[in-house]
């Protein structure tokens, strides 16, 4: 196995992708060192290893590095881009300098091979699942304006770093992930999440902004953590690739998958199409995933959203 014994670091470690990239590489033999600055990992086992350290200081950044052999990059600004303007700029900020640091910390210290975890949002608007050459057909799509632009100047930075050093790089541009770990408050949580948690919170009428016919691709978190895995092992070349469900479904089918797995599919569902939504349309193409990594989603719909909610019932409502 490739990761046996390995000694990786996943910076946002104590986050929603990073902790399941953790469990992920554990269950891969791997020895796992995580960076600590506000959180604490939700995960015990003796092969965590934590390190108190502002990823902002190149310091800190080259100093966790040492002895490392991989590199999961996964903190910096996940949640910008869905959050209001002026907020969207300081993870946009964030992100720049952060990985920025990173990638330098990783090039003095001779790490061997680093994920950086792009996203989505860096293509154009389309009604087709978008292919990975198809990032600069246009500009982001408005709604991710910012924040698709920052992605694709990380990436862009990646590649620079990969030409300039011995790093082995590994771009994947992830669709919306959703599962355990992930942040269920509604204040703040992203769609799925919070739909998960209304409705294992059995509210009716069970309201849901847009039309419900919006188009996304959405992954459950142990397709996504396992698709890096196999990226940067096999696909470190510093050649984005998209990892996603493969399949675009509307947010009424979402909806349903979510009202099944709660248990609650005799709410009355209301679509306020006056409120709010993002892109109208948003899914990837995995083709490329499937033949240069065999890469396939594990999980249905269905099956990704019972795991879910068995999992936001075991922790929040038991």
């Amino acid at each position: 196995m490739f990761y046996k014994n390995k000694k990786v670091l996943v910076t946002g470690g104590t986050g929603f992708v990073g902790t399941n990239l953790v469990q992920a590489l554990l269950d891969a033999g791997a020895f796992v060192r995580i960076p600590v600055h506000r959180r604490s990992p939700v995960i015990n086992d003796d092969r965590i290893e934590t390190v108190r350290a502002d990823l902002n200081q190149l310091e800190d950044c080259t100093s966790v590095m040492k002895g490392i052999d991989c590199v999961f990059h996964a903190a910096g600004g996940v949640g910008a881009a869905g959050v209001m303007p002026s907020y969207q700029l300081d993870g946009i900020a964030m992100s720049l300098t952060l990985t920025s640091r990173v990638l330098q910390g990783a090039w003095e210290a001779g790490v061997k091979r680093f994920l950086l975890l792009s996203s989505s949002t860096v293509y154009p608007s389309f009604d087709h699942p978008v292919k990975e050459d198809e990032d600069w057909a246009g500009p982001p799509h408005a709604t991710y304006l910012g924040y698709g632009w920052m992605k694709r100047y990380l990436e862009k930075l990646a590649e620079f770093v990969a030409s300039k050093s011995c790093l082995k790089i590994a771009i994947v541009r992830p669709t919306a992930v959703y599962g355990r770990w992930d942040n269920f408050d509604q204040k703040t949580s992203h769609v799925i999440p919070a739909l998960i948690s209304r409705a294992c919170k059995r509210e009716d009428p069970f309201v849901v902004w847009g039309t419900g016919n919006e188009v996304r691709d959405v992954l459950h978190i142990t397709d996504l953590v396992r698709g890096c895995l196999l990226a940067l092992e096999h696909y470190a070349i510093c050649d984005p690739i998209n990892i996603g469900y493969g399949e675009a479904v509307t947010v009424k089918q979402i909806t349903e998958a979510v009202l099944r797995a709660a248990q609650h599919t005799e709410a009355d569902v209301v679509f306020e199409a006056n409120k709010p939504t993002t892109i109208p349309f948003r899914a990837v193409d995995i083709s490329k995933a499937r033949t240069v990594l065999g890469f396939m989603p594990s999980l249905s719909i269905d099956e990704g959203m019972q795991d879910t909610v068995m999992w936001y019932k075991k922790t929040y409502l038991d």
